[in-house]
Formats: C-alpha cells, structure tokens, sequence
C-alpha cells in the first residue's frame, strides 16, 4: 500500500525543499491510531521527510531507499485537520550513491503561520539506492 504524504511542495532549492501534509480524519490510518483520539502516527512523520527528500533528491536510475535513521525526535501530535510543514536539507552526498538529509516537521494548526509552531519531529536520515 502507498501512501502519499507529500500535498503540496511550497519551496524547492537544490539542497532545500519545503513541503505540506495536510492531516484530515479520512486517512485510514488514522482509524486505529489511537481510537477516540486519533493522531498521525509517527513512522508516518518520517515517512512524510522521507518523500519530501526523495523529490529533492531529483529522479534517479535506481529509487532510494531509507537506509539509516538518527536523532529522530518527536515533539507533538499531529490530529486531524492540521497541517505538517516538512523541512527537509540535504547535507552531504556520501559514497555509494547515498545521501543524507536533516529533516524537521512543524505542526501548523491551520496554514496561518505562527511566531514558533511546535517541532512535531526532527532528526537526520539516510537514502540510498536499493540493493538487487
């Protein structure tokens, strides 16, 4: 099952992109995440920095793949009707093919932004091409 968690790409450089995931209740994951009070889940999050790094990562002969993960760090939940502003920057190419990437999620509450929105998730995080 795919899912997309890219919205919308609100700004792109080579080594920047910023994009947004809109949470709303018919997200069937959000169903069992947690009943009576759902929340978007955080594998979910990191998923959300994951695609966001892909697409500025640019098309590539062979797809990338999340190989390592460190410093991830949550800070609040995301429920439906919110908005997740991923901010994802590419920090260093390393050998092989793959590249590594700082990645932070704030949490808006409608597309208004405020003075400090809160820091859902945060952390680094390494793409590299799939092995056959």
């Amino acid at each position: 099952m795919h899912f997309d968690l890219v919205d919308a790409v609100v700004e792109q450089s080579p080594a920047r992109i910023v994009t947004h995931k809109h949470v709303s209740n018919a997200e069937e994951y959000l169903q069992d995440h947690f009943p009576g009070y759902p929340v978007l889940p955080g594998v979910m999050m990191l998923e959300a920095m994951v695609q966001a790094a892909r697409r500025l990562a640019g098309p590539k002969q062979t797809p990338l793949v999340l190989g390592q993960v460190r410093a991830l760090k949550y800070g609040a939940f995301v429920r439906p009707g919110s908005t997740l502003r991923v901010t994802v920057d590419l920090h260093k190419q390393l050998d092989g093919g793959a590249v590594e990437f700082k990645g932070e999620a704030h949490l808006l509450t409608n597309l208004q932004e405020a003075d400090e929105p809160k820091v859902a998730v945060s952390g680094r995080f390494t793409l590299r091409p799939v092995r056959r």
